[in-house]
């Protein structure tokens, strides 16, 4: 058995924050923004919209273009670092508002890896036969643990989900093989030290800035680079190619200078390489998934196409996907 992505879906919030409007509130400057990050906009979330709103929306369209019911589905597993709740899991808010009642449903922490890792985890239970019909999602609502008076974390995030729609098959076009790796030693330089156990917020001593997102951005860059060259090099030995035979690479939106390293590291032109990072900033665990049904419903992929994914985020945690379209 293999599993074949047979729907994919996105949804973003109405409200989008561009860098003007950002100028407008800190020292920052749509020319400093875009040459630094390669980002113009974004997506936000306003009050009454949560992660699970868009992962459900999002859902419901995978879920739409694959013609498979919730009822049908055996497991949800959703990537988020900004879930609902922390208990709860919000696959199992989304699983009951998608009314997809017998779905095994539980959520991955793995920041902007989450789908990466979602993929490989599916991937194995579809292999093993203990479920034909998986819902991934990638969902996050960044805005709410984002300093926006900090323009070096700010400038940078945005709100959304994707999702895709595994299902077994037995032939060859599908996810061909994943790769995750870690490296815990790393983590204090992007993460967020309040609300968790160490830091909870029933502690008076708490600092509320604890509950911002911590980046060290210069060491996050030079890590990000090296391992998602890493994880994309893992995929592509594994299977006995180069990646001349890739027909998109699809990275994780984080930053186009790093998005343009690895690029230039994987001797990748720039029509192989999908980038909407500009209208949407870096999503998290969103990101490749909204960046793969972009690429579905613009028609980009074919059948028999070969896509490269790869991601790296907070943990450290970073992963690589090959998918035969």
């Amino acid at each position: 058995m293999i599993a074949r992505i047979s729907g994919t879906g996105s949804a973003l919030p109405a409200k989008t924050v561009s860098n003007a409007d950002l100028a407008m509130t800190v020292d920052t400057s749509d020319e400093w923004i875009t040459s630094r990050t390669g980002i113009s906009e974004r997506h936000i979330a306003v009050d009454g919209e949560y992660t699970s709103t868009f992962a459900v929306e999002a859902a419901r369209r995978a879920l739409s273009m694959a013609g498979i019911s919730p009822e049908d589905l055996d497991l949800i597993i959703l990537g988020t670092v900004t879930p609902d709740f922390p208990f709860p899991s919000t696959a199992c808010i989304v699983q009951s508002e998608l009314g997809a009642h017998k779905a095994v449903a539980f959520d991955v922490s793995a920041a902007c890896s989450g789908f990466i890792y979602a993929l490989s985890i599916a991937d194995s239970f579809i292999r093993s036969g203990q479920f034909k019909k998986v819902l991934l999602i990638g969902a996050e609502v960044l805005s709410r643990v984002v300093n926006w008076k900090d323009r070096n974390t700010c400038i940078l995030f945005g709100d959304g989900a994707g999702a895709a729609v595994l299902e077994a098959s037995r032939d060859q076009h599908g996810l061909v093989s994943t790769h995750i790796f870690s490296n815990g030693s790393c983590w204090d330089l992007l993460y967020q030290p309040g609300s968790g156990s160490r830091n909870p917020a029933a502690n008076p001593a708490t600092d509320p800035a604890s509950y911002f997102i911590h980046m060290e951005g210069n060491e996050v860059f030079k890590h990000a680079v090296r391992a998602m060259e890493e994880a994309a090099q893992a995929a592509l030995d594994a299977n006995g190619i180069t990646s001349s035979d890739l027909t998109l690479f699809i990275p994780h939106q984080a930053n186009r200078r790093i998005i343009d390293a690895i690029a230039k590291r994987l001797d990748l032109d720039s029509g192989r390489v999908f980038v909407n990072l500009h209208r949407y900033g870096n999503t998290s665990s969103a990101s490749i998934p909204i960046a793969l049904d972009e690429a579905n419903r613009q028609g980009r992929l074919k059948s028999g196409d070969l896509l490269l994914l790869d991601a790296f985020g907070g943990g450290f945690t970073y992963g690589s996907a090959l998918i035969r379209w």
